[in-house]
């Protein structure tokens, strides 16, 4: 078994937890050692298990670990993996049991997430370390940037050019043959109609930019 290791012990950190214990009961491959949060003092336990050390201390391991990021927050989740450069490290793909995945034409990068009652399709190619929260869906020839984050519920139909650091809120929609710019933030509920800019906060239905920020 590889020994295995979170980023995060908030709440999705501890459902990535769970997650990992369903892929071990279908396919026993990894061995949970802990959290590492730079907000929990070390030794702290969580769920039974313990808070590691901050993330820098990741560069001080000298065995080979697995490592996933439980952040949501796209900007956050990119700052913290870009502190990590010990060679020594790999991010796997975590893939719950249950997730319908299509297998033509379908790329997924390293570290990213996609929990249970998600559909992927065919022709799709998702970026590093992505997140896909409990019920997503994603359509046809659909490009997915780095970092990006999909809360639960979210569907995005086919033919979507989606950039890095995307964030989107709860149950939002997406349609058809749309492009959303890095580092867009889509609000929950929200009915993507129009492409959306990169940098701006979009809301409503249909979705509207309401405000653009500086790159994050």
């Amino acid at each position: 078994m590889k020994e295995i290791a979170i980023i995060g012990a908030g709440g999705f950190g501890r459902e990535v937890k769970m997650l990992i214990d369903q892929i071990n009961k279908l396919d026993l491959q990894y061995n949970f050692i802990g959290y590492f949060d730079d907000g929990i003092e070390k030794s702290t336990l969580v769920n039974g298990y313990p808070v590691l050390g901050p993330v820098s201390d990741i560069n001080d391991v000298q065995e080979e670990l697995c490592v996933v990021s439980a952040i949501g927050l796209p900007s956050l989740k990119r700052k913290l993996l870009d502190r990590i450069t010990n060679p020594l490290i790999t991010y796997p793909k975590l893939i719950h049991p249950s997730v319908i995945m299509g297998e033509d034409d379908l790329s997924i990068g390293e570290g990213t997430i996609i929990t249970a009652g998600c559909m992927i399709t065919v022709n799709i190619t998702i970026g590093r370390h992505v997140v896909f929260n409990l019920g997503c869906t994603v359509g046809h020839d659909t490009t997915i940037g780095d970092y990006s984050s999909f809360m639960p519920s979210v569907n995005v139909s086919g033919e979507v050019t989606i950039g890095n650091e995307v964030y989107v809120g709860t149950g939002a929609k997406i349609i058809n043959q749309l492009s959303i710019g890095e580092k867009t933030i889509v609000g929950a509920g929200a009915v993507v109609y129009k492409s959306l800019p990169a940098n701006c906060t979009a809301i409503g239905v249909p979705a509207k930019a309401v405000k653009f920020h500086d790159d994050i």
